[in-house]
Formats: C-alpha cells, structure tokens, sequence
C-alpha cells in the first residue's frame, strides 16, 4: 500500500535540517536504486513555438514576444535522425516534445510512426503533447509509447498564477488516461516560478499522491526567457533547489528523480549534491526544447569525477557484458574523440 502523504508530513520534511535531510534522502535512494546509476534521456522539439496556451515561464507561447521562431510538426526521418544520434550518444531514452495544446488526431499516424522508429532502435520513447484524450493515449500506447510527460508544474494553490488555459484537474486527467492506456507517467514541476515553499510540498504532496506515483518526476529549476513574464523573477537558492529533489526522493522512493531544465545555470557542486540527494536521471545534450542544456561531453566528464554510470535501457543493448564495456568507453576513453566519432 503506498503511503499517503499529508501537507504537514511534507513541510515538515523541506524544515529538516538541511544535512539531516541530505542524509534521509541518500538512505532512502540507496534502499531503491544503485547510487552509481544514472538514467540518461535526450529531448527534442519536434514542433516548436506558437503554442495557444499561456504558461507564464515558457517561450513557446505564442502570447509572448521571445524571438523563438515557429516551426511545423518534423519530419518522421529527422526525428529518427535525431534518435539515432541521441543514442550513440549514449542516450537511453528519446523524448519528443510538441508545443500544443492537444495532437490533432491529423498528426496521430506520424507520432505513431516516431514511437515504432525509435523502439526499433532499442530506446525507449516519452513524448510531451499536452493534453490527451482516451483513445489518443490507447493509439500511441499501442505504437509502443514507454512514458507520458506531462508535468503539474506547481502546486494546486499557486497555479492559476502561472496558467489559465488549462485547469489542474485537466493535467490530472490526461495523466489517468495516459496510466489507462498502459503508458508509464513522467510528471513533475519547476521551481522557481514564485511559489513559497508551501507551493513546492503541495505539488509533491500530489505527485506522490497519485493512483501510482509518476515512474519519472522531472523537478526543473526555472529558465527565466526575456519576453516571458517570469524572465525578472529572483533566482532559486541552489540549496533549496537540492532540498527540493531530497524531498521528492523520500516521498516517491522508487521513481527516478530528474535534473531537467537550469542545469545549465548549475555549477557542478550543485548536480553533485541534487545527485547526493536521490537525483537518479538527467536530460542531456540537444536544447531542452528551446533551452540550454550541457552538451553530451560536460556531463560524461561530470560523470566521470563523481564515479556515475550511465543507465542503458536492458533493449538497447544485448547484455550486461556490452552495457559495462560503453559504460567504460564513455567514462574513461578520451570523452571528445569517443564524442566526435559516435557523431
């Protein structure tokens, strides 16, 4: 029986004394995943720019004036151009994001297609639509869909700040469509948008909270766009952004905990305490969407000083023996060559 978490549990759990949490976090990831794991996802916008919707922190809104230049759904080999790179890359996993409001059921045989190439590549697939109903979910899960994203972004409380063209419970129930259909949930939030700390445990509070907590909960840390109307807001305190992902490890123990968006504005002191903090999975290489993101070779080299592997899917490679032989290459080969060469 999952735990149910109340908002007291979780505000008690972001006052711990910072290296009491750090300590609690570690246990609890040790009991669950091996600490030297890393799973590693490449993302890619496969339709950017002029979204209708009106999220106050993304570029992509055709409501705001960032200079982001629109671009129609990608073609299927491009995509699976994309893939194939990300996977020599080493990349385990291959997202694709389109700024929507929802597909168009027109788009539906093209996804389809993205989803089969990928999976043929021995990858597994995510993609981030926005909202999805029933039998969009069934079609794509029937393609091979492996994960859903689809983040709540904050708490119930503060979220009618950040957007008003769609309501919380229609992300909720795009995530119960997608966990019907038989798709693996990837779902989180960002700080950094002017929530209080009570924002950051009520958004936990409801992921963890969930039927089945999310398989992968992406916790972003803001990347403030000129042009957005959160391109002023105050910086995060990078302690409180590792508090954050020490939280959401103790409250969603078996899911993986992702540093996705403003890890490039983090030092590698800080990824190293959110990876000492249960972090277990990361986005690397391309732009996250339309934001920066370390290249490939920054994160092996990071890997590489803290002693992390990165994860490779059981399909993508034959057996153990092939997994350890690129888990060396990656980590003690000259990381640029072996970089240029897989390119």
């Amino acid at each position: 029986m999952a735990t149910r978490w109340t908002l007291s549990q979780a505000q008690a759990l972001f006052n711990k004394p910072f290296l009491e949490l750090m300590f609690e976090a570690q246990l609890v990831h040790r009991e669950h995943f091996d600490p030297r794991q890393v799973q590693v996802s490449t993302l890619l916008s496969i339709k950017t720019g002029a979204c209708p919707e009106d999220c106050k922190y993304c570029p992509q809104s055709a409501r705001y004036k960032t200079g982001l230049e629109s671009e129609r759904l990608m073609e299927v080999e491009d995509v699976l151009a994309s893939a194939r790179k990300a996977k020599a890359a080493g990349s385990s996993r291959f997202c694709m994001g389109a700024a929507w409001k929802n597909p168009h059921d027109r788009d539906l045989p093209y996804l389809e297609q993205m989803v089969k190439g990928v999976k043929e590549m021995g990858m597994e697939t995510c993609m981030t639509l926005g909202t999805l109903r029933g039998d969009q979910a069934q079609r794509l899960a029937e393609a091979g869909l492996d994960f859903y994203n689809h983040n709540l972004d904050t708490s119930p409380e503060f979220y009618g700040n950040i957007i008003t063209t769609r309501t919380y419970q229609e992300r909720l129930d795009t995530l119960d469509q997608v966990r019907g259909a038989g798709i693996k949930v990837c779902s989180g939030g960002i700080v950094g948008l002017g929530e209080t700390v009570t924002d950051r445990a009520g958004l936990l509070v409801q992921l963890a909270n969930l039927p089945v907590p999310p398989e992968s909960v992406p916790i972003n840390m803001l990347v403030k766009v000129k042009g957005t109307p959160l391109a002023d807001n105050e910086d995060v305190d990078p302690f409180d952004f590792v508090r954050t992902i020490a939280v959401a490890r103790i409250m969603m123990p078996t899911s993986h905990v992702r540093l996705s968006a403003g890890r490039e504005q983090m030092s590698e002191q800080t990824q190293a305490m959110c990876f000492m903090a249960g972090a277990n999975s990361i986005f690397y290489g391309c732009k996250l969407l339309t934001t920066p993101n370390p290249e490939e070779d920054k994160d092996l080299l990071l890997f590489r000083k803290l002693g992390l592997n990165p994860e490779h899917s059981a399909t993508q490679y034959g057996d153990n023996e092939q997994q350890q032989a690129l888990s060396e290459q990656l980590l003690h080969a000259d990381t640029e060559k072996f970089y240029n060469a897989a390119l």
